[in-house]
């Protein structure tokens, strides 16, 4: 599988598939769609109304990846499963922590 980002001059964009209405909120791994992308994939407690869903995941993943709120923002499929998240930062500290949620979720610690 490929990565589930790509990196840009200020930081990362982030490919995510999330899943709202969840049990629980997490960082599940990665998924790969029919079309070969990879993209990370999410759950969270909200429903997707009124841009609830697409704040839980900018908090989530504010808080897993040690980033300010501000610094975590959807751009692309606000209202599609299939999001772009754009991260603003360092893009190799980035990439180094989406990497090690990555590894924590596979080890089945992504809660």
């Amino acid at each position: 599988m490929t990565a589930c980002y790509r990196t840009r001059p200020d930081g990362l964009d982030l490919f995510v598939r999330l899943t709202p209405k969840s049990s629980v909120e997490a960082i599940d791994g990665l998924q790969e769609t029919a079309d070969g992308a990879t993209h990370l994939a999410v759950r969270v407690r909200p429903v997707p109304e009124k841009g609830a869903a697409n704040a839980a995941l900018e908090k989530l993943l504010a808080k897993r990846l040690g980033l300010p709120k501000r610094a975590v923002s959807v751009v692309a499929g606000s209202t599609s499963r299939l999001k772009t998240v754009r991260l603003t930062g360092d893009a190799a500290e980035l990439a180094e922590a989406v990497d090690a949620a990555i590894r924590l979720a596979e080890q089945g610690k992504g809660r």
